[in-house]
């Protein structure tokens, strides 16, 4: 049985200690996996753009076909409320969901009003900046023509994890997934940047991938900041001749990477910079 983290979950409109049993057999989320979710942070007495995670776990939502009935700033005021569960400066991920109870067979999207939500708070600590090795992953990211891109959907994940496994056999902590046209989508578990010559580069939003809400904030501090920051297709090609190569995601934050399949990198003054911007943003 998993040894669970402290838990809080808001469902039915009244809160739940621990890991709370939501799902039927027959319930159209277990099995035909209508459900999406969003991930956010409380960490250091801050919770950054939780009002963005709010409002993108409603647009996954309704790209699911599912009915986003919950108000962002209601989704808020439940999170304020989840801190005061826990001791003071706790870690916590946040995570609001919706899935739906009822809908067709073998496929047919779910029925709107079968919709159902809850917001859950966990702790979860924040890793410490060592920085993650990666290796290229044979497993790629589907077109938007394959499957629910768009969304947060649980159904997407079941990817990545077959990734982490593939590179976790080999000896890696994390892996780089690739799209249909062998491009870098992401890692498994984030948004990818490599600098070269001072210059910051991001895989540009092709539906292939998700553009992380960290990734778009990190991009702004950035450039407001004088960093050059492209976004561009980029081949594995490129990632080995970077000078440095990070991550940003709401898990980790901005997170050095120290080795992709052969090659070493060190912590860059363009990581340091990004992941102290972000610190400094997210406290202001």
């Amino acid at each position: 049985m998993a040894d669970w983290s402290e838990t809080w979950t808001w469902c039915e409109d009244k809160w739940h200690e621990g890991n709370m049993p939501m799902l039927g057999v027959r319930s159209h989320a277990a099995w035909l996996c209508s459900s999406v979710f969003d991930g956010a942070r409380v960490f250091e007495g801050v919770m950054p753009d939780m009002d963005l995670h709010c409002e993108r776990v409603n647009l996954s939502a309704a790209s699911l076909g599912l009915n986003p009935f919950m108000k962002p700033q209601d989704m808020l005021a439940l999170v304020s409320e989840a801190v005061t569960k826990f001791k003071s400066n706790e870690a916590l991920y946040i995570r609001p969901m919706y899935w739906a109870e009822e809908g067709g067979f073998m496929g047919v999207p779910p029925e709107k009003e079968s919709t159902r939500f809850c917001l859950s708070a966990y702790v979860t600590p924040m890793p410490e900046p060592k920085g993650f090795t990666a290796m290229t992953s044979k497993i790629i990211r589907p077109a938007p023509k394959q499957a629910p891109v768009f969304a947060k959907a649980g159904c997407l994940y079941p990817i990545g994890g077959l990734a982490m496994k593939e590179a976790q056999a080999q000896g890696f902590q994390n892996a780089i997934i690739l799209d249909g046209l062998g491009n870098v989508a992401e890692f498994a578990t984030s948004n990818l940047w490599i600098v070269k010559e001072d210059v910051a580069y991001t895989p540009i939003p092709n539906g292939t991938f998700l553009n992380g809400i960290t990734r778009q904030r990190v991009i702004k501090l950035l450039r407001k900041n004088g960093v050059d920051v492209i976004e561009k297709s980029l081949t594995m090609e490129e990632v080995h001749k970077a000078d440095e190569v990070f991550s940003t995601g709401n898990h980790s934050k901005v997170m050095p990477v120290t080795k992709v399949d052969h090659v070493d990198f060190d912590k860059g003054p363009i990581t340091k910079l990004a992941r102290a911007l972000y610190w400094d943003f997210a406290h202001r």
